[in-house]
């Protein structure tokens, strides 16, 4: 059982360290402030049975951790007083001054948020739970672009509440634990602020996966004697060769974090013991030659490893992060990481924005820090347009914001932020709206690529645009086929369908769903059904909708499937004598013990389609779709029974599709490239060519469900030439295969 302390925390500590970096006076205001808020909080414990005050208290310390401005730790040392304690905004206002009851009150309004429901957690509505988490984490951004300050203050008090969550219930832990890695963790990081990133993101690994965390740490611990005296020999040799060129440097050793320890296992696939490059050196110069001279000694010493170097000097990161890294094989032929730096770069690595944020009369000082915060700007700027409401906000945070970052130039040089995964039509809709939208090819590295390339650290892409263009093509809001990574992207392409005259997309939706409904072989599916389930009252409404692109045709068609799975499970009954048999090869046969199974090789059933069971003679039961001729047409309707997927075990089924384009070379190359991507294996193919120059292509492909051939057909269609993409079924199946 854990424990803590019942007597409150010196506070001392926090103001020695704000008198390292504050004046006199500012240490007064912040000494002032802490004899006010421990009266207030005086009669109050938290949970783990420590006086209330140590929790502002630690906040605070977190914050001058990072060496934060008077105001904002007035503010945390007063952030619960208002809504704890009953004390007046106006009498904060009056005791530290309009900047800090400001504060004050915005970290109050957020500490009313919860942004994660999970199941079994009574603090959050189970109704529309994902919409409140959106909404209100749309708040938080639009709270942290008027004062940065507020979501700072918020981040630290996360910190300590992390700290001692083992004194919350279970359920509580996981929600708390949860949220934190899923969106405090990485705005901290996407911030700059590492100090406080890493330990966000150790602390939720300990609550979110225990034994994995404990398992890593405690591999960490048992090794960090000898982890310390190796970083001490390399530092000597460093030292040693620095002095000889005349550089003055400042070294120290550290250890990867657990969380960051774990990605890299993830990553790799591999467990703690096989990953060596725990170990890191850091290296701080007194100027940017310096760090260039420090590099070319440490090659000359240890050989670098391909691959491993990035220069974020010359390249800096859009949050101003600038650093050289390099791995090298060090002593004993072990990989290390090096990264040098200036002083000042440290400051900006280690604490971000913080580092950037001086007050003097309420004026900021820091040119830069604009620059550094451009991404929330732009952010807000954007939100103001999604249509999608809060809940797409929040997906664009996702893809946007919180993902790894890849770095590429213009021609001209200039550098571009955008996510990892971004394609160079991504690269094309952040240089400007209008340059996507003439976009009809690009350069990466003076190479003609397609329009889908991924694009990686250091490319340089230019766009080729057209004056005669017509605009996006509805391909690229096809998730399928990769065009576009970025939520940014992804809504200027919608809104310019929107613009579009509305008949236009009514008739180009009604088009796209039944050609979805159509390939997947899919009958007697009613629009004004398919418009109520996707939340429309009237189906022009919703056919709109899928022409200008806010419903994707694929979505439409899993839901189709999911919900004839679900039709099927619950009309599904077996008799109060049966017994299921056990699975077999991924079917389960009702009523009639342990039987061999197959399917039929007609109509070719996959896991989503309705099927239905024939007790064969001496060959088991047959499994059919529902509306397999060979069914329809049977006499003996007492052979007949209910049959189910297993969802015990993982199958592949085979399906035959046929593919119709115009003839021309390579077609079937191109066909099984793009299967031999998806990891589809080929049971069959056949083309003929026709004498109007069109040909057909039937393959037969095993495929695990019938909602990943949607992807697959989707993915098809898109090759040059092709016109039509259909899942065949009865003879047409049986042919291809023959």
């Amino acid at each position: 059982m854990a424990t803590a302390s019942t007597s409150p925390r010196s506070p001392q500590t926090l103001f020695d360290d704000v008198g390292k970096y504050l004046p006199a006076p500012d240490v007064d205001a912040i000494r002032r402030a802490y004899e006010f808020a421990a009266e207030a909080h005086a009669p109050q414990l938290r949970e783990s049975g420590e006086p209330y005050i140590n929790h502002p208290l630690a906040v605070a310390e977190s914050l001058a951790s990072i060496h934060m401005d008077t105001a904002t730790i007035v503010a945390a040392l007063c952030h619960d007083v208002s809504e704890d304690c009953n004390v007046p905004m106006t009498e904060l206002e009056s005791r530290f001054g309009r900047e800090v009851a400001g504060l004050v009150d915005g970290v109050t309004k957020l500490d009313k948020m919860q942004f994660l429901h999970v199941d079994g957690d009574e603090g959050l509505p189970k109704l529309n739970g994902q919409d409140l988490w959106a909404e209100n984490m749309r708040k938080m951004f639009l709270a942290m672009a008027e004062d940065i300050r507020v979501v700072l203050i918020k981040l630290a008090d996360r910190l300590h509440n992390m700290k001692t969550l083992q004194f919350r219930p279970p359920a509580k832990r996981r929600r708390v634990a949860q949220e934190t890695m899923e969106i405090y963790a990485p705005l901290a990081n996407r911030l700059g602020i590492w100090e406080l990133k890493w330990q966000l993101e150790d602390l939720s690994f300990r609550h979110l996966e225990p034994e994995k965390y404990h398992e890593i740490a405690d591999k960490v611990a048992s090794r960090r004697v000898a982890r310390e005296k190796y970083i001490q020999r390399v530092i000597e040799v460093l030292r040693g060769d620095f002095e000889k060129h005349g550089i003055q440097a400042d070294l120290s050793g550290r250890p990867k974090h657990i969380y960051s320890i774990y990605r890299k296992m993830q990553r790799r696939g591999v467990d703690v013991d096989q990953i060596y490059d725990q170990l890191a050196v850091r290296v701080l110069v007194q100027s940017i030659p310096d760090c260039y001279t420090a590099l070319g000694v440490i090659h000359s010493i240890w050989r670098p490893l391909p691959g491993q170097f990035d220069d974020y000097i010359a390249n800096p990161k859009e949050s101003l992060y600038q650093s050289l890294h390099t791995t090298v094989l060090a002593l004993d032929g072990r990989p290390l990481e090096i990264q040098i730096r200036t002083s000042e770069m440290h400051q900006v690595a280690e604490y971000g924005v913080a580092a950037h944020w001086r007050y003097k009369e309420g004026v900021r000082q820091d040119q830069k820090f604009d620059a550094k915060v451009a991404w929330l700007r732009q952010l807000m700027d954007w939100q103001k347009d999604v249509a999608g409401g809060a809940q797409e906000f929040v997906d664009s945070l996702k893809t946007d914001i919180f993902q790894d970052q890849v770095y590429v130039f213009t021609p001209k040089g200039e550098i571009k932020e955008l996510p990892s995964g971004a394609t160079s039509l991504d690269f094309a809709y952040r240089i400007h709206t209008d340059v996507g939208h003439k976009c009809i090819g690009a350069k990466v590295n003076g190479r003609l690529v397609s329009l889908d390339t991924r694009l990686r650290n250091g490319d340089i892409v230019e766009i080729i645009t057209s004056k005669g263009s017509r605009g996006p093509s509805r391909d690229w809001l096809n998730p399928n086929l990769g065009f576009v990574h970025t939520a940014h992207a992804r809504e200027k392409i919608r809104q310019w369908f929107r613009r579009q005259q509305r008949d236009e997309n009514i008739v180009r939706g009604r088009e796209l769903v039944e050609k979805a409904l159509k390939r997947l072989n899919v009958d007697g599916v009613k629009l004004d059904d398919l418009a109520a389930d996707f939340k429309y009252d009237k189906v022009d409404d919703f056919l709109a909708a899928v022409g200008y692109g806010d419903i994707n045709p694929d979505e439409i068609g899993r839901h189709v499937l999911s919900g004839a799975e679900e039709q099927r499970k619950d009309t599904t009954t077996t008799p109060a004598f049966a017994r299921p048999s056990l699975p077999m090869g991924g079917l389960r046969v009702l009523g009639v013990g342990d039987l061999l199974t197959r399917v039929c090789r007609s109509c070719n059933p996959v896991p989503g389609d309705n099927i239905i069971g024939y007790i064969t003679r001496g060959r088991g039961v047959t499994v059919h779709r529902a509306d397999c001729a060979s069914v329809l047409n049977e006499d003996e309707k007492d052979r007949l029974v209910s049959v189910d997927w297993s969802e015990s075990e993982q199958h592949v089924f085979p399906v035959t599709v046929r593919l119709e384009a115009w003839d021309r070379e390579g077609l079937v190359r191109d066909v099984t490239a793009i299967l031999a991507d998806e990891k589809i294996n080929i049971i069959a193919l056949s083309a003929v060519v026709h004498k109007d120059q069109t040909a057909t292509v039937w393959t037969t492909v095993e495929v695990p469900r019938l909602d990943r051939l949607s992807r697959i057909m989707s993915r098809l269609e898109s090759i040059r030439d092709v016109f039509n993409v259909v899942r065949e079924v009865g003879s047409g199946a049986q042919a291809a295969r023959a």
